[in-house]
């Protein structure tokens, strides 16, 4: 990053004051009156109501349109373990991103704590207070036990997006670039560079989309991960397959599908050249992938490319999901977000790209005139179809999956900020 970049991501956390979130009033507080209704005497009412059934809550109080941001800071985006102060910025620009594309209020809470148990306790303890909960920036293999931990034990949806919102977004992108190879999910063979939280997610929905998990091999540091070895944990050795193959070099001969979750310049071009015809590749190691879209394209003109960066096209970006995601399941008040809930939002992202690009988008992309292809597998994240597409479809999921504890709202589907009820 440029000096000049620098400091204007300082100042803009810094002015005109400092942080990206603020809390603001919802109703009258001018009067005596007022003041006697917001607290004492006249909010023991609500108190006495929500006593005699939790879920008054929802009509009473803010819960249902109110997400937390949690983590404990070890593994704050590619900075690594810096400590839970340390990723508040990012939990608070967390919150701004689901306020601004979703309309859902949002507060960030750092644990200071590396324990699982010990974050298990705390988030299980003020769940209620919200209507869902996000984690972020928590390291594998702790962070899959935290969040099934707190999936079994709390009554609202959990929902690491490291994890799923990673994989829901690369999953409708991949299902989109191998409809344009002229490929299927289901006989498209895949290699995994990174064995972490995001790729074993990613990995788990494409397998849930349809791919067969003997087409997926998955590397880390130490190569494929395969049958034989016996220094795999729980989560890779749900992925190890019986292959002689050792190597990336090894594994990417013949491969429809490189998806990078790892470091920077780990794919060579010579690696590349081994794949199949029409190539996808997805280098998500951000900032710098897994190999360069300019040296991928030089190597194979036929390759369908995607990074996790906002300056190529094809931006694999979290916030295609989450903000819907939530604010779907908070409008039925889901007790989860399951995996038809996943799928269906991959779908929702998946089929929008297929649509005629509204001006708006164009005109918030300087003009750039896109269509459906090799240059645009997946929607732009200023899309306000967005809101209404995903939502949509994760909410009626929801109820079709039995975990609703409403009906499918009938004021959607939503068209903007201002539909939110």
């Amino acid at each position: 990053m440029s000096e000049d970049m620098k400091k204007a991501a300082l100042d803009y956390h810094a002015y005109p004051k400092p942080g990206k979130i603020s809390v603001e009033l919802t109703t009258a507080a001018e009067t005596s009156r007022d003041l006697s209704l917001a607290y004492s005497p006249g909010v023991a009412e609500p108190v006495r109501e929500i006593a005699k059934d939790p879920e008054n809550a929802y009509k009473y109080t803010a819960k249902g349109n109110l997400v937390a941001v949690i983590s404990n800071g070890s593994a704050i985006l590619g900075l690594g373990n810096l400590g839970a102060l340390a990723s508040k910025p990012v939990m608070e620009g967390k919150s701004l991103l689901f306020k601004k594309f979703a309309g859902v209020n949002s507060i960030d809470i750092e644990v200071d704590s590396e324990s699982p148990q010990a974050f298990i306790d705390t988030v299980k303890r003020i769940a209620d207070t919200f209507g869902g909960i996000n984690l972020e920036d928590i390291k594998a293999p702790e962070c899959f036990e935290i969040e099934k931990a707190l999936i079994e034990t709390c009554n609202v949806p959990i929902f690491h997006d490291d994890q799923h919102g990673t994989a829901i977004v690369t999953a409708a992108g991949m299902l989109n670039a191998l409809e344009i190879a002229g490929k299927t999910i289901e006989e498209a063979k895949m290699v995994c560079l990174g064995a972490g939280a995001a790729a074993i997610a990613c990995s788990k929905l494409l397998i849930s989309c349809g791919m067969k998990p003997e087409n997926i091999l998955m590397l880390d540091r130490k190569g494929v991960i395969h049958s034989n070895r016996d220094d795999l944990n729980q989560y890779k050795a749900a992925f190890a397959n019986d292959t002689d193959k050792r190597t990336l070099d090894d594994a990417i001969e013949g491969a429809d599908v490189f998806l990078g979750l790892s470091g920077p310049d780990l794919l060579k071009p010579e690696q590349l050249a081994k794949m199949a015809d029409s190539p996808v590749v997805f280098a998500c190691s951000n900032p710098d992938p897994e190999i360069k879209p300019e040296l991928a394209k030089q190597t194979r003109s036929d390759v369908i490319m995607a990074t996790g960066r906002s300056d190529y096209p094809n931006q694999v970006n979290n916030v295609l999901g989450f903000p819907f995601i939530f604010r779907g399941a908070l409008d039925v008040r889901a007790t989860v977000i399951n995996e038809e809930m996943k799928v269906a939002a991959v779908h929702a992202i998946k089929d929008l790209a297929k649509q005629p690009i509204p001006e708006e988008v164009i005109k918030a992309y300087g003009g750039e005139q896109m269509t459906y292809g090799r240059e645009y597998i997946i929607p732009k994240p200023m899309d306000s179809r967005l809101l209404g597409e995903v939502a949509g479809a994760v909410a009626k999921a929801a109820v079709d999956s039995g975990v609703a504890k409403t009906p499918y709202p009938e004021h959607y589907p939503l068209k903007s900020i201002a539909d939110i009820k």
